[in-house]
């Protein structure tokens, strides 16, 4: 047992300082894990049990005007990755991106947007933190913890081990989608009939499956790129069935909220329409 402690003890420091990217220290929460899983320890709990519990015998809080302005201010955080990506269009190539883990402006510029990520996905938990205060609880659903906690693990890691590289790809497409969600974000906070425009629902549902669909054709055509790309091919093998995964998830719900349910009423007001 001993040994055994002892070889997960070698194994944990040669991950953290012989793998990973020496640059993203400079970076806070980046040298160990911890901090980032203490996070996500705590917005689980209160999103699942202090509030809630809070909440119980209180009336829904009023952050019309916050969310305003964290919708404007994820939008424009978003948009700023996508810039960034069509800036690096000469530099980023679909069949193999390299790391580039060197001092060089682009070598730089892609960490430091890698990390910008990374924070950008920890203030995505405030999305689940404004459902609890509004008690909307039905929509802390298992896909959107799941995806929202998952997004924030993956910045980390590319950050602390490849900060650019074939992975830049993730972060591109996700904000692409993300700057058109908050956008119908900010209007349905401005106005809650925008709320009821079932087709831009559904459009931004098709696009975060474009999305899923895009990374799995990147990472998988990447398997085939051959000895001479020296982007780690593992990566990958986590990445594929991660994105199977979540387009099985968000089909899932695609279909039963934008097929099945409109279907069912329209049987329930055929049925009524005979009836009288």
């Amino acid at each position: 047992m001993a040994l055994i402690l002892k070889r997960a003890y070698q194994s944990y420091f040669w991950l953290m300082d012989e793998l990973s990217d020496p640059r993203a220290l400079e970076y806070p929460l980046m040298r160990s894990p911890i901090p980032t899983i203490i996070i996500l320890y705590l917005w689980l709990k209160f999103i699942f049990h202090w509030g809630p519990e809070y909440m119980k015998t209180r009336e829904p809080f009023n952050l019309k005007k916050i969310m305003i302005v964290y919708n404007i201010l994820q939008m424009i955080a978003n948009a700023y990755i996508v810039y960034y990506t069509i800036m690096a269009r000469d530099i980023i190539n679909w069949r193999c991106t390299e790391v580039d883990y060197s001092n060089s402006y682009w070598g730089r510029k892609f960490l430091s947007v890698a990390y910008f990520y990374y924070m950008l996905k920890i203030s995505d938990l405030l999305d689940t933190v404004f459902f609890v205060l509004r008690k909307k609880n039905s929509h802390v659903s298992f896909l959107h913890t799941y995806h929202h906690f998952g997004m924030v693990i993956l910045g980390w890691i590319a950050t602390k081990f490849l900060g650019g590289g074939h992975s830049y790809f993730v972060g591109m497409a996700n904000a692409a989608v993300h700057t058109i969600m908050y956008g119908y974000y900010l209007l349905t906070a401005y106005d809650s009939k925008f709320s009821k425009m079932i087709w831009l629902k559904r459009f931004i549902t098709q696009a975060q499956l474009v999305q899923f669909g895009f990374i799995l054709f990147v990472f998988v055509q990447l398997l085939f790129s051959g000895e001479s790309c020296r982007y780690p091919k593992i990566i990958a093998y986590f990445i594929i069935p991660q994105n199977i995964f979540m387009i099985t998830l968000f089909g899932d719900f695609y279909i039963r909220t934008y097929i099945l349910a409109p279907r069912k009423k329209k049987i329930a007001k055929a049925l009524l329409k005979d009836d009288s």
